[in-house]
Order: structure tokens, then C-alpha cells, then sequence
């Protein structure tokens, strides 16, 4: 049987403290003010302004003229062009690419020269000289012929008539592309680390099976971004093919005016049109580089649109600090 005397008291549970409104004595953090930066950012809107009023009130630009043009046949069918050239040489150029950096790469001394060799050509020679190169290639070898080698040709084609402007572009902008891409595709292998191909040869991997398992696809982190900017230089490249007259954006639209006189307005829906598709581009380099970034970091980089909700979140606590800071005074005195 227990006694009272046994019986430990509870203990007296004390009330909490009440957290008091800050006194008027308590000093209040104010960020620093960046006077230099926004005085940085007045001035580049304001240039800004001046631009885009000098463009848009400017009736030189004859904007009638750019949406009457924008969308023609003639436009369309060379934007087209543009597209299918872009798509077919980069397509191309990373194949060939991709075959000439693993030659760069082997322990074949031979390979390794010849792969040198082509990037140190190809690089070395501007495009437009080899485009005009390809084209007058007739003069070099005026007939093409299929047979055994110093024997005799079973088909003989004239190279006039095999080797049009569409095809000629193809080719000189291809072999151009690919001796960048050899030197793209060979830096992102390079930046894989050595570790993983030890690790691979341990198991047991085979060297193609590891250079497709294990190093591309790390490898695609440091491609992707340069790739990207490829892809958008060749769109915009494919421009210099009008001097072969291929009829693509560029040269649609020098067809147009030199037969209207309309030279600035017409150059203004081409550039218009670079402009859509180079950022419809730049949309997808975004999240293709977002993709191969889930195993290069814990958090994967913000969309455009989930960086929109974080600054208005960002706001909308900052009004609501500033708001629970004017009623602390009025809080204050009610108690």
C-alpha cells in the first residue's frame, strides 16, 4: 500500500512564455541598396527603349509589307529547305563525326592520323571556298564511273548531271560538320572519367559495349551543350548555300525582292524566321541538357516555368513579411 508521503508530486507545468511584439527600440534590418545596379539596369532599358521604338516606328522596316510576305508559298517552301538541310548535314556530320573521333581515340596509328588529318583540313578551309570547291568539282573529274580499279567502267555518270546544287550543298556542308563533330564527340569521351572504363573492363564489357553503355551516355552532358550551339550555327549556315542557288529562306527571299525592290522588309521576314525557329531550338537544347543532368546532380535545373513560380513565391513572401511587419505596432498596443 503506498502513503500520501510516498506519492511523488507531479510537476508543475509551467505556462508558456508568450513571445512579445518587438519594442520600437529593437533595430530593423534593412538590406543593402544596390544604387549602382539599378542605375546599370535604368540605363540598359532605356537604351532598349530607344532601339525598339527606332524599330518600331520606323516606316523604312515597312511592317505591311513583312506580314503580307511572312507567310507565302515561295517563303514557306524555302524555310522548308532550310529546315531539311539543317536536319539532314547535322544528322550526317555527328555519324561521321562519331566514327572519326573513335578513330582519333584508337591505338591504330594510322586511324589516328587520318582522323587527324580530315578535322586539320576541314577546319583549315572556310566553307564558303569549299562549298564553291564541290560545285566546280566537274572540272576536276568531268565524268564518275563505277568498274574495276585501271580496268574498264561498267557506269559512267556526268558529274554535271549527277552533282546538282541541293546535292552539292549537302556534301560540302556535311564534311564540313563533320570535322567539328569529331572534335565535340571526341572532348565529351575525353571528359568521362577513366574510372568508368576500368570499372567496365573489370566486368568484363567489351570496348564497344562500353563506349555505348557507359561513356557515351556520360559523355552526352558535355556534347549536348556544344552540340546545340552547332545545330543552331548550321541553321543559320545554311544560308551561305543561296550563293549556289539553293533555293532556301535566304535566297526565296532575295527572289522576291529583287523583283518588288522591297530589300528591307524581305530581309525582315527571313530574320524573323531565323529568329522562331533558333528559339524553338534553344526550347529543346534546354531540356535535352535537362535530361542528361539527372545523374550529374541531386536537384535537375529549373524549367522556365517552375523558375516563374519560385520568383512569385518569392514575392508573395515578401508581401506577406512586410505585411505582418506594419501590424506588429498595432498588435502591440491592443495588448
Amino acid at each position: 500500500m503506498v502513503t500520501p508521503s510516498e506519492v511523488t508530486p507531479a510537476p508543475a507545468t509551467k505556462p508558456p512564455k508568450r513571445v512579445s511584439a518587438p519594442g520600437p527600440d529593437v533595430p530593423r534590418i534593412v538590406p543593402r541598396r544596390h544604387v549602382g545596379r539599378w542605375l546599370t539596369a535604368a540605363v540598359a532599358l532605356l537604351l532598349f527603349a530607344m532601339v525598339l521604338n527606332s524599330v518600331v516606328r520606323n516606316d523604312a522596316f515597312q511592317w505591311s509589307v513583312v506580314g503580307r510576305y511572312f507567310t507565302t508559298a515561295a517563303v514557306l517552301d524555302g524555310l522548308l529547305l532550310s529546315l531539311w538541310l539543317t536536319a539532314v548535314v547535322m544528322v550526317l556530320g555527328f555519324l561521321l563525326g562519331t566514327v572519326l573521333a573513335v578513330m582519333r581515340l584508337s591505338a591504330n596509328p594510322v586511324l589516328r592520323t587520318l582522323s587527324w588529318g580530315y578535322v586539320w583540313i576541314f577546319r583549315s578551309t572556310p566553307l564558303l571556298v569549299q562549298l564553291l570547291f564541290w560545285f566546280n568539282i566537274g572540272a576536276l573529274h568531268p565524268t564518275l564511273g563505277l568498274g574495276i580499279p585501271f580496268g574498264p567502267q561498267f557506269v559512267t555518270v556526268k558529274t554535271v548531271n549527277l552533282l546538282g546544287p541541293t546535292l552539292t550543298a549537302v556534301i560540302g556542308l556535311t564534311l564540313h560538320e563533320t570535322a567539328y563533330a569529331a572534335e565535340v564527340v571526341r572532348g565529351g569521351i575525353l571528359s568521362v572519367d577513366s574510372g568508368q572504363t576500368e570499372a567496365a573492363q573489370a566486368l568484363g564489357l567489351s570496348r564497344r559495349r562500353t563506349l555505348r553503355r557507359i561513356v557515351v551516355p556520360q559523355a552526352m552532358r558535355s556534347i549536348v551543350p556544344t552540340a546545340g550551339n552547332m545545330l543552331i550555327g548550321t541553321l543559320k549556315g545554311t544560308s551561305i548555300v543561296s550563293v549556289l542557288a539553293v533555293h532556301d529562306l535566304l535566297y526565296s527571299v532575295q527572289l522576291i525582292y529583287n523583283q518588288t525592290y522591297q530589300v528591307i522588309p524581305l530581309l525582315m521576314v527571313a530574320t524573323l524566321w531565323y529568329i522562331a525557329v533558333t528559339t524553338v531550338l534553344s526550347a529543346g537544347q534546354f531540356y535535352v541538357e535537362r535530361y542528361y543532368a539527372r545523374g550529374d546532380s541531386r536537384a535537375l535545373p529549373p524549367t522556365p516555368l517552375q523558375r516563374l513560380r519560385g520568383h512569385l513565391t518569392a514575392v508573395r513572401h515578401r508581401l506577406s513579411a512586410v505585411t505582418a511587419a506594419d501590424a506588429w505596432p498595432v498588435i502591440g498596443g491592443d495588448r
